[in-house]
């Protein structure tokens, strides 16, 4: 059988459409489950996807703007100590489902901010390898968390041995999917600092990576997370809110600071407090 004609008999089986004898409808509580599927996955991506190629942005890494965003003063007239996670969108191809992010910390009266990210090449975690709050393949980034003064100065100790104990730092354990990667790792750490109450955003595709299936709490520690190797799961949380993962796509609600969570949009709705406070420039 051609694919062409494989193809038509699902259609025609999911649709019941002009179904030859031989092939059986679909069951109706079946179907509507997969076109549920279709509409919550698939439909938002697509349409993303659309508006995403149809915009001005860089193809190519040599051609995106990889500076400074102007979001955090010098670390020299900052005295206290700070821990800030980032976004951005990332770039090419898979700029239309995904996000970059990072974390950096400055320990108080340090004179350097401190940048930790995780690429797909060479030894993963990298080590001011950008500006602190550098563009991501010309991306605005978004400020997803931040602590500040004492609070920050009692995390940071816990983020850095997170950092240092990262299981995948080794050059060919990345895998831009389903995982382990850049959001992979700031999920670990966050992990490690749960009063952060700090949850990446749908679009972080990787966040929900685990070697084995798992069943337990979320890094919020707010509610539990069933997850099938970050390739299929649920989560049900105050932090993270109500989630499906499928493929790596992540569908649900956010129920602390209420907002849809769509494949390829990530957040419609109101704002998270530290997002609203740095707005995209």
């Amino acid at each position: 059988m051609s694919s062409r004609a494989a193809w038509r008999r699902a259609g025609c089986a999911l649709f019941q459409a002009d179904c030859p004898p031989s092939l059986p409808a679909m069951p109706f509580r079946t179907r509507t489950i997969l076109l549920a599927l279709l509409a919550i996955f698939l439909v938002p991506l697509a349409v993303h996807a659309a508006l995403y190629l149809s915009q001005d942005r860089p193809r190519r890494w040599s051609e995106a703007n990889w500076g400074s965003a102007g979001l955090l003063e010098p670390a020299q007239k900052v005295e206290e100590a700070r821990v800030i996670v980032f976004t951005a969108r990332t770039g090419a191809w898979k700029g239309i489902f995904a996000v970059h992010s990072w974390i950096v910390l400055k320990p108080a009266g340090a004179t350097n901010w401190t940048r930790y990210d995780v690429v797909g090449w060479g030894a993963p975690v990298r080590v001011n390898g950008w500006a602190p709050d550098a563009r991501w393949f010309g991306d605005h980034p978004k400020v997803l968390a931040e602590a500040r003064g004492e609070a920050a100065a009692a995390l940071i100790p816990r983020i850095q041995a997170a950092i240092n104990a990262y299981a995948y730092a080794n050059a060919g354990d990345y895998r831009v999917w389903p995982g382990p990667n850049s959001n992979t790792f700031v999920a670990t750490v966050l992990r490690a600092v749960p009063e952060l109450g700090a949850t990446l955003p749908p679009t972080a595709l990787g966040k929900d990576f685990h070697e084995r299936p798992t069943l337990g709490w979320t890094p919020s520690r707010t509610g539990f997370q069933a997850s099938l190797f970050g390739l299929a799961g649920v989560t049900i949380a105050w932090v993270e809110g109500v989630e499906l993962n499928l493929l790596g796509l992540v569908a649900g609600l956010d129920l602390r600071y209420p907002a849809l969570k769509l494949p390829g949009f990530g957040r419609l709705g109101f704002d998270m407090p530290a997002l609203a406070e740095h707005p995209r420039r």
